[in-house]
């Protein structure tokens, strides 16, 4: 960048408001908006903190404000669901709340009943919306590893029942291979090596 980009871009970051909070019930929690009249749709904006922005999850600060959020915030509590495009499970996994995060994901996933299985719908669409698996499938991946700076975060949300082999690809050209099986990490392959110091098992 050139340095009168860089300082465009200094200043414009400069302007942008802080993302608004406000309380309920005695807890802080993110809100969607500074003043709002009325609700136009079903999805949980005040959570966008969480995904797809990042600002809040694992290894951020304030996790309990986004956790608080998605707990008791009354307009997230009517509208939570796996249905279409919804990212409840991925906003669940961000947060580490691994029953949320399987019970979404699960629903999300599963056999459409129609004759070609991942034919889900209609939600708020129509059959096949992919939207399903294509939200069920962040939502799995978050399950299984998140990143923030130089951090990887293994199994942050993923179930001690569920066995799975994985490979994934994080920042820095990072390749993660592994088997968790019985609860317990059975084979874990990084490369770099280098990138090993980074891994962080939460489960």
């Amino acid at each position: 960048l050139s340095d009168a980009q860089t300082e465009y871009i200094k200043q414009f970051s400069e302007r942008i408001p802080p993302l608004p909070k406000r309380t309920v019930d005695g807890k802080e929690m993110l809100a969607p908006a500074e003043v709002w009249g009325r609700l136009n749709n079903t999805e949980s904006p005040q959570l966008y903190g969480v995904y797809p922005w990042g600002f809040y999850g694992i290894g951020r600060p304030d996790l309990e404000v986004a956790i608080n959020t998605y707990k008791f915030d009354p307009d997230v509590q009517e509208f939570k669901s796996h249905v279409g495009w919804k990212q409840h499970n991925i906003f669940a996994a961000r947060l580490g709340l691994v029953d949320e995060a399987k019970k979404y994901t699960s629903l999300k996933l599963q056999n459409s009943e129609r004759r070609f299985p991942a034919f889900w719908g209609p939600g708020f669409d129509w059959v096949p919306d992919h939207n399903w698996g294509g939200s069920g499938m962040i939502g799995l991946q978050e399950m299984l590893m998140q990143v923030h700076g130089d951090d990887i975060y293994l199994l942050p949300s993923w179930p001690k029942e569920w066995d799975v082999d994985f490979k994934l690809h994080a920042p820095q050209n990072t390749t993660i291979q592994g088997v968790y099986k019985d609860g317990e990490i059975k084979e874990l392959k990084v490369f770099p090596e280098i990138r090993k110091k980074d891994i962080k098992v939460l489960n």
